[in-house]
């Protein structure tokens, strides 16, 4: 038996929505892009919705919009995939770091409110909370001290589509001034690779769509030079090629209509886990009780104390038997690239000793009963003996 961390879920109607672009004249800059945007910004809750070539690409697009230049830094959370902080590098900015809550693994606004206090003097152009796993940050928190800062705030939500904070879509950007979604082939929904930025800031979505086709409008009414006709575009500033195709559009427009089923799956196979691993040396996931996780992973932590056997020799263990388990993730600072910038081994205490004990167990939608149950019994066997 071979069981994957995660496996994406692609329906007959899946294949049929792509079929039925690469049988039409638009395989790129064509009518499927602006209909997923807008079922996206819909189901979310916000104005606009700007849809780009890969999350990394929609954390660029943002964090250059927002003014994000050399001097300035954005900090986020050590507990996150390397793209939410090289984002910053990209602009010619830099990233620091807030260390994580030892309950919810997000960025802890205590850890916060701490740092932005010690470096008033040094203070960030951007936070950057993560919604690590699918579970919502404390973003009410952590926009009552952006906002007493002064500071702008972005969300990572590449994990969450179909989560929850205190009765909100994550992503509708109450919190914050934007926010960021994934469509990675192992994330909730997916268009093979894509993403998204979501945001209600109308000067900011404009700015985006520009910079996502290389700096070009069309709009006569921003145009800087007189217009000479009906062919004439103007480049306004320096941009990239991040569009999405009509095809990867095609293919994430026919997933949303399952965001909703899925992430009631997942939800299922993660109350089996919890009942499953009650009484095992092992920390469960903690939910947040103003929201839901869509739960991207289901993420354990061992009570290594309590068990002869190390994290690797159990991660070895599973995936000898078959079982894919993952670790996420590698605290950021601890990359060669980020510790040649100057940042230690214990500079964020608890996300090193979240990594230290943190195996990621599979979950997708369609994880079956049999494959679940011998997760379960590999794992039980591995804690135990």
């Amino acid at each position: 038996m071979k069981i994957p961390y995660a496996r994406p879920d692609v329906t007959p109607d899946d294949v049929q929505a792509v079929v039925d672009v690469l049988q039409n004249d638009w395989l790129t800059q064509g009518p499927l892009q602006e209909r997923f945007e807008a079922t996206v910004a819909t189901y979310a809750g916000v104005h606009h919705a700007v849809a780009v070539s890969s999350g990394t690409a929609a954390l660029h697009l943002l964090y250059l919009a927002m003014g994000l230049e050399p001097g300035k830094t954005i900090w986020t959370s050590p507990n996150t995939f390397v793209a939410t902080a090289n984002a910053a590098y990209c602009c010619g900015a830099a990233a620091d770091f807030v260390d994580i809550d030892s309950r919810t693994y997000n960025l802890s606004p205590d850890s916060l409110s701490q740092k932005l206090k010690t470096h008033a003097k040094e203070l960030p152009f951007l936070i950057v909370p993560v919604h690590f796993a699918g579970q919502s940050c404390a973003m009410e928190e952590i926009s009552l001290l952006a906002r007493r800062y002064g500071i702008a705030v972005v969300e990572d939500a590449s994990h969450a589509i179909g989560g929850t904070y205190q009765g909100q879509p994550v992503g509708c950007c109450r919190w914050s001034d934007a926010a960021v979604l994934s469509f990675h082939a192992v994330k909730i929904i997916t268009s093979g690779e894509g993403g998204m930025i979501l945001t209600n800031r109308s000067d900011l979505y404009e700015k985006l769509i520009r910079l996502r086709s290389h700096g070009i409008t069309r709009r006569p009414e921003l145009f800087r030079q007189p217009n000479p006709g009906p062919w004439y575009y103007e480049q306004l500033e320096l941009g990239y090629n991040y569009r999405l195709t009509d095809i990867q559009a095609a293919l994430g427009l026919s997933q949303t209509n399952r965001i909703g089923a899925y992430v009631a799956r997942r939800t299922e196979i993660a109350r089996k886990y919890d009942q499953a691993l009650a009484d095992l040396p092992v920390i469960q996931p903690w939910r947040d009780p103003r929201g839901s996780s869509s739960w991207h992973l289901y993420v354990i932590q061992l009570a290594t104390e309590q068990i002869k056997r190390t994290q690797r020799e159990i991660f070895e263990n599973l995936h000898h038997a078959g079982i894919g388990v993952n670790l996420h993730y590698i605290p950021v600072h601890l990359q060669p690239f980020y510790q040649q910038l100057g940042f230690r081994a214990g500079d964020f205490p608890e996300a090193e000793a979240y990594y230290r004990r943190a195996i990621t167990l599979p979950l997708f939608p369609g994880l079956r009963s049999d494959e679940l149950a011998f997760v379960i019994d590999q794992l039980r066997s591995n804690l135990l003996s």
